[in-house]
């Protein structure tokens, strides 16, 4: 069984490549000078967290980003929590797109899981790689973590152990989603010990 109990979801802050604006998903781009302050500042409300691990995607976005939230802590890079391919719309914008490839766009806004970006990747299949990801998460021996990466896997993995969605703008550049295992093992958003169901005990 499981160890895990608590996961701090952090996504990264804004890009070079205008991440607020475009989706960049395979492509590599580092964070901005405002990408960089924006997470020094939520790393602020974790600087009296314990974590027993900390994972990060590959690209750089998300393990600088890690880097800075942790200093000098250890990462482990977990390939399966990279952002979805998107393929031939990969650094676009929302109008870009919609102009690009209308019939396309109008399929991908009705949020089919059959979809599958232009020449990148499906949804069932992030969806499926993500899991895989987690999976090797749960079975880590970690009691806390840490996941650093971008607002695809973050919702993928929200939406896995909470078995809803996140809000659709859920999270933020530089946003965190605190998740917690509850004594009955189902998995809950927020922080231990924030409301009356955290602050009952974990067995051990």
């Amino acid at each position: 069984m499981s160890t895990l109990r608590r996961i701090v979801l952090l996504r990264h802050g804004e890009t070079v490549g205008q991440s607020s604006l475009r989706f960049h998903g395979a492509n590599d781009v580092a964070l901005s000078d405002e990408g960089r302050h924006h997470v020094r500042e939520a790393a602020r409300s974790l600087r009296n967290e314990v974590f027993d691990l900390v994972v990060t995607s590959p690209l750089r976005r998300a393990w600088e980003a890690a880097q800075i939230a942790t200093g000098a802590a250890a990462l482990r890079i977990e390939a399966d929590f990279r952002e979805i391919h998107f393929g031939r719309w990969e650094g676009l914008t929302m109008e870009e797109i919609e102009a690009a490839d209308p019939a396309l766009h109008r399929e991908w806004m009705e949020r089919l899981e059959s979809f599958e970006f232009p020449a990148g990747e499906s949804r069932a299949g992030f969806h499926e790689r993500v899991r895989c990801g987690l999976e090797r998460l749960q079975q880590s021996g970690a009691s806390s973590a840490l996941v650093v990466s971008h607002k695809g896997p973050i919702c993928s993995i929200a939406r896995e152990l909470l078995g809803h969605p996140l809000e659709e703008h859920e999270p933020p550049l530089a946003g965190i989603v605190s998740l917690y295992r509850d004594h009955d093992g189902s998995w809950l958003q927020g922080r231990r010990g924030s409301d009356p169901a955290g602050l009952r005990a974990f067995p051990g």
